[in-house]
């Protein structure tokens, strides 16, 4: 099945961009709890990077009456890589937003956005203006980088097989039950074990972001002020098998579940073969045991809301 692969031309993922009703409570909660920074804001829009990271910004934020995951972006390595994606999209039926062009973002660049197999808006762009970043010190509780993101999908296998059949992405590893099946692939674009996670829902909707911290230190301090925030944790901390990553889920104020992670594994590709790990067995979603015990509610918990639907972001 491999080798029927396209080649990968995405390179890494760059922002996950939201919308929200209540604007003002969500800046407050990712430009100070969770310690992002804002470097652009106008007239209801926000850009919020992460200290350590290069891109322009991890997190948007948008004021709109609906809550909904605007689109997901990633990164090409050229733009000769951003022409050839749109033009095998196009060729395999692919619906775009918008042709390959300039992006009108902070730190420019080129792109394009396009729908994936569940309606969700995707960008993928290259030659962006790297951010003048920094090293996070010992001790510095603030994500370094944007990890990954997790989708929920009402048809697991058939949006695992678009994405690896239209952006060339790879299974790295499977959770699965003896009376749930599976029900999440792990997905990759470089050796980092997984960019994006893709989870059995009863809904298309967004189930969580993850954002990198220096280390052990850095995540369990980060952990701690943020459930000293009053902020919900609905699951942690822990360590996971799959991806072998450490873990604190929480709420923001609008209901989207956040993650703090560190060590996330990186794989050897030319070895690597998938597993398929049994979630019932508490030592897969927590080797440490240290976390509260994963159960039916606490999945509903990331299940989140339906989202509204196929939606063409705005292109600012």
């Amino acid at each position: 099945m491999t080798d029927a692969l396209p080649d990968r031309l995405l390179t890494h993922l760059r922002h996950v961009d939201l919308a929200v009703p209540d604007y003002d409570k969500q800046l407050d909660f990712y430009a100070g709890v969770w310690g992002l920074t804002k470097v652009a804001e106008d007239s209801g829009i926000s850009f919020l990077a992460a200290e350590g990271s290069p891109e322009q910004y991890v997190v948007r934020l948008r004021k709109a009456d609906e809550k909904r995951l605007d689109l997901v972006s990633y990164g090409a390595a050229s733009a000769a890589d951003v022409d050839t994606l749109a033009e095998q999209l196009l060729a395999d039926g692919v619906r775009l937003i918008s042709q390959p062009g300039k992006v009108d973002t902070p730190g420019g660049g080129y792109g394009f956005r396009f729908f994936d197999g569940d309606g969700r808006t995707v960008e993928v762009s290259a030659e962006v203006e790297a951010r003048r970043h920094r090293r996070i010190e010992e001790k510095e509780a603030i994500p370094v980088r944007l990890s990954h993101v997790v989708l929920n999908s009402p048809d697991l296998d058939a949006t695992r097989a678009w994405y690896e059949r239209h952006l060339g992405f790879r299974l790295s590893d499977t959770l699965s039950s003896p009376h749930m099946g599976e029900v999440m692939h792990f997905m990759r674009i470089s050796n980092q074990h997984h960019s994006m996670a893709l989870a059995k829902g009863p809904h298309t909707s967004l189930h969580h972001v993850s954002f990198e911290m220096r280390g052990l230190d850095e995540y369990m301090r980060g952990s701690g002020r943020v459930m000293r925030s009053g902020a919900r944790k609905i699951w942690g901390p822990g360590r996971h098998m799959a991806g072998d990553n450490t873990f604190t889920y929480f709420l923001d104020p609008h209901g989207n579940t956040v993650e703090y992670t560190t060590e996330l594994e990186e794989l050897d590709e030319d070895t690597w073969h998938p597993h398929v790990y049994d979630f019932s067995r508490p030592e897969v979603t927590d080797q440490w045991g240290t976390a509260n015990p994963m159960n039916e509610l606490v999945a509903k918990e990331s299940f989140n809301d339906v989202d509204p639907g196929v939606f063409v972001a705005p292109p600012v």
